[in-house]
């Protein structure tokens, strides 16, 4: 039977394939695919977490007191008869065998099969009895954790092609949520769509889907428990709807769609060298947005002039505790310098923090993370204020980047102008470290992210100290209308086109841009076309996105007249609803 299950619309197109399910745990722990040569020393990595735990539940049989021994003994019992189950310990192998999981993905995969199977059984006994094999899983999720081949120092395989595991069939990520550090892993085209149960426009999940250029729908509540393993499913991304196991006749509907959205790719390609200038010969500059130096690849074929925004971040994530080290970041940020070829590249300091947590936080940190709020907390330059060693080396690393090309750096979560005049020492002091070492640097702009509301009120006081802004839509307009940009619940208020959110971003860019400071828009707002003649008005002439949205936003600009466009803001702005004034002045649909 065919299921149609709505979410929120984050990245267009439409996607066909075979449903992965990356299960929810208690343990979150790592997914990604390992290459088919490594099938045998996983099974047995495997095999050695289940002996592991077998051990711990008969050395803990042996410590039951003498008051609760027949009942706890009992349990116990249960435990290491579900461990060595076949349902459980063989099923879980054919995950690693056939599909190439890893072996915590493998567990947890299974897991969720089992935990279905108990939830429709009749018998009230045994369908409690998945509380006793979720605890098993997590024995054995937690021993392979402690066993896993990083501890030694290794890095997990990159992910193989869909074809070496899956057949012929394209694969489509369900998930209650998807971690950073596995977007990470997940980000080298094994899967042609995501579904997530939460989040929003622009959470993590959506904003690394559209950086894919891949269809997604975030925000779909139940999807993960309606959807099986290797279900047949559509993803529309435009309309934000997942459809299970679907009809012939509405399947070959979606691929004519696919077809007809190739095609208008393929044409908005050809425009990649044509230079970005409005009908009025206004020049604008379409950067990219890049996560890892690899990416800078994409930015160069999508047509950017340079990239505005390197989120640094990328970098310290998935790396169990063991923080990128001065050198390591610096040969990093020096590929994707060269590999920009005298073009500009904006890296940011690390950004951590809110839905970015590294996962060397302590367990206090971690429940300070989930019980108050982590988008107030420390993050961002906060964060990096708090570690100043961390902080010292990266700025090092960014300096000596610079003598390879022309690096800027750019500061996130700007709120005061005591962290400035930190951030304004900390440089110096990384420049006199290096200039003592005889080690090779340039001069870097520095730059201030505007995505706290104080800091676009207070863009007069910042001016003096910094050469750039690059305003950063995606946090303004969840600090501005106090709303969570990753909690689905609240989705329906997360508002670019809100009032306040307009006045912040257009007195921001009239204030740098009469002072001779350059500004630009990096956030979402920057790579919708909805957004792009709006901008234009407001006086922007840089705009950073993910290379996939540049030559649709170049488009717009080709066809764009800022004159025009520029009478019709005040009164759109001043409008209750600026969405349906501006839509209705400029003649948009």
């Amino acid at each position: 039977m065919s299921i149609q299950v709505f979410g929120l619309p984050v990245s267009r197109g439409v996607a066909i394939g075979r449903a992965v399910l990356v299960a929810s745990s208690r343990v979150d722990v790592a997914h990604y695919f390992i290459d088919p040569t490594q099938v045998l020393d996983e099974i047995a990595r495997l095999r050695r977490a289940r002996d592991e735990v077998a051990e711990e539940l008969v050395a803990l049989k042996l410590e039951v007191p003498e008051e609760a021994h027949a009942e706890l003994v009992a349990l116990l019992d249960v435990h290491l008869m579900l461990l060595h189950d076949e349902m459980l310990a063989d099923a879980t192998k054919q995950w690693i065998l056939e599909r190439h999981y890893n072996a915590e993905w493998a567990m947890s995969a299974q897991l969720e099969v089992l935990a279905r199977q108990f939830d429709e059984m009749e018998d009230d006994y045994l369908r409690e009895r998945k509380a006793d094999l979720e605890q098993v899983v997590e024995r054995v999720l937690k021993a392979l954790m402690r066993t896993s081949r990083r501890t030694r120092g290794e890095e997990p395989s990159a992910p193989v092609a869909p074809r070496d595991f899956g057949g012929d069939d394209q694969l489509i990520l369900v998930a209650n949520d998807i971690a950073p550090a596995d977007m990470l892993q997940f980000k080298r085209g094994v899967f042609t769509g995501f579904v997530t149960d939460v989040g929003g426009r622009t959470s993590h999940t959506a904003i690394v889907a559209r950086s894919m250029d891949i269809p997604a729908v975030v925000g779909a509540r139940e999807a993960s428990r309606i959807v099986r393993q290797d279900d047949w499913v559509i993803i529309d991304g435009d309309a934000g709807v997942m459809i299970v196991n679907p009809s012939a006749i509405v399947l070959e509907e979606y691929r004519f769609r696919q077809r007809q959205i190739e095609l208008e790719r393929a044409r908005l390609h050809r425009l990649r060298n044509t230079p970005a200038v409005t009908l009025d010969g206004e020049r604008v500059e379409l950067l990219a947005n890049i996560e890892l130096p690899a990416d800078a690849a994409a930015a160069l074929e999508a047509g950017a002039v340079g990239v505005g925004l390197f989120r640094s971040e990328f970098l310290f994530m998935n790396r169990q505790g063991h923080l990128p080290g001065e050198e390591e970041q610096f040969l990093s940020y020096k590929a994707a310098v060269e590999a920009l070829k005298g073009l500009p590249v904006t890296i940011r300091t690390v950004d951590i923090g809110a839905d970015k947590p590294l996962d060397r936080m302590s367990t206090h940190e971690l429940r300070h993370e989930h019980t108050l709020n982590p988008a107030l907390g420390l993050r961002a330059i906060r964060w990096s204020l708090a570690e100043p060693d961390m902080f010292a080396q990266q700025l090092r690393a960014l300096l000596r980047a610079s003598a390879f090309g022309k690096v800027r750096v750019l500061i996130p979560m700007v709120a005061h102008l005591s962290e400035v005049a930190q951030i304004r020492a900390g440089l110096e002091a990384a420049k006199q470290q290096l200039q003592q070492r005889g080690q090779a640097f340039s001069d870097v702009e520095l730059g201030a992210m505007i995505e706290i509301p104080a800091a676009a009120l207070m863009i007069r006081s910042l001016l003096p100290h910094f050469d750039f802004f690059s305003i950063g839509t995606n946090d303004l307009i969840q600090y501005t209308l106090a709303i969570d940009r990753a909690d689905e619940a609240v989705a329906h208020l997360y508002d670019p086109w809100h009032p306040a959110v307009l006045r912040l971003i257009e007195q921001t860019i009239t204030v740098a841009t009469a002072a001779g400071k350059s500004v630009s828009v990096c956030g979402e707002m920057a790579g919708d076309p909805a957004f792009t003649e709006v901008l234009l008005a407001m006086g922007l002439r840089s705009f950073s996105m993910h290379p996939a949205q540049i030559s649709a936003i170049k488009q717009r600009v080709l066809r764009a007249d800022t004159k025009h466009f520029a009478a019709l803001l005040n009164n759109a702005m001043a409008a209750d609803d600026p969405q349906a004034a501006w839509r209705n002045a400029a003649g948009q649909r």
